[in-house]
């Protein structure tokens, strides 16, 4: 009879752990295959979810499919998706991106998005921290990659059964809707998920966009394919205010941007206007810094006026 003791309790010990691991995957396995998402608080207790600061979202660039991130514009936790985990892919390549130079030999998934979102869901929701929205962002332009629209799909299905006060966002440079697919991808999910697209608009004319954004692509046709989006559908304008190589835009510039925000507010399509400066580091912070608060404050007055002036209301809000 002793000699079966030891053999009894390793059994029962291998019985723990496979209960404990793979019964509990299992379990999430399970209710994602029947379409179901249930609170797994006593299942995932032990996991823990760091929830970066508003003054660093680097942890993406380790190959982070999903990274929980205070947000100044979200107002609370943001849950990230990066589709882009293994480099930054962009069609800009702006001073003030917070994205620095890297490599990783991580790779996209689907399913692997789907098990760390629903991991994030979940921790936030036992620790009582609401989630403010799921944003396609990440490293880089999230349109671009081959997976957006399967992507967005799988989060909008876990954001309705699992979050459902949170939002759908997606932020975007804009130059994904010169492509036919990208466009009437993100058309139909503003109407049938509710997406909300938070799109660039960094200048309102061609000496500033190269500036501030420095893409190949021609500033006249990527606004004449933001004009006709938004005639279609709602968005969130967002403009980043910042100096470069010392210097803010000009008055000139100002003016142009004011006026195209005007045309594309009439529109009756536009939900908000964002103004936000720079908050985090970037590889080209000797180029790029910070403008002061008080700008910021002058050019959200000057855009109030202008929608005022051309008999339109829309929300302006400042992020400093």
């Amino acid at each position: 009879m002793k000699a079966d003791f030891p053999v009894f309790y390793v059994t029962q010990v291998v019985r723990f752990f496979y209960r404990f691991i793979f019964l509990s995957q299992e379990r999430v396995t399970h209710k994602l295959k029947n379409k179901r998402i249930d609170n797994l608080c006593g299942s995932y207790n032990n996991y823990t979810m760091t929830i970066f600061p508003v003054e660093n979202h680097r942890n993406r660039e380790g190959g982070n499919l999903v990274y929980p991130v205070y947000s100044r514009r979200s107002g609370g936790l943001s849950i990230g998706i990066n589709l882009s985990p293994d480099k930054k892919v962009c069609f800009f390549d702006c001073p003030y991106c917070e994205i620095f130079p890297f490599t990783t030999t991580a790779q996209f998934s689907v399913k692997i998005m789907k098990d760390e979102l629903i991991y994030a869901v979940n921790n936030a929701q036992c620790r009582a921290v609401r989630i403010q929205d799921m944003c396609f962002s990440g490293n880089g332009e999230p349109t671009l990659s081959p997976h957006f629209e399967k992507a967005l799909e799988a989060v909008h299905d876990i954001q309705k059964k699992a979050a459902p006060e949170a939002k759908l966002v997606v932020i975007t440079c804009g130059a994904g809707l010169l492509r036919d697919d990208v466009f009437s991808c993100l058309q139909n999910a503003t109407n049938s998920y509710g997406l909300d697209v938070w799109l660039k608009l960094d200048a309102g004319d061609e000496a500033w966009y190269r500036v501030i954004n420095k893409s190949a692509i021609p500033f006249d046709s990527l606004i004449a394919k933001i004009k006709e989006f938004v005639r279609r559908s709602p968005m969130t304008l967002q403009t980043m205010l910042c100096s470069v190589r010392g210097t803010l835009p000009s008055d000139a510039e100002e003016d142009a941007w004011n006026a195209l925000a005007l045309e594309l507010a009439q529109t009756g399509n536009v939900r908000q206007f964002q103004l936000y400066g720079k908050a985090r580091p970037s590889a080209e912070d000797r180029f790029a810094e910070a403008a002061p608060a008080s700008y910021l404050e002058k050019r959200a007055q000057t855009l109030k006026e202008t929608l005022t002036r051309g008999g339109v209301e829309v929300p302006v809000s400042i992020y400093t």
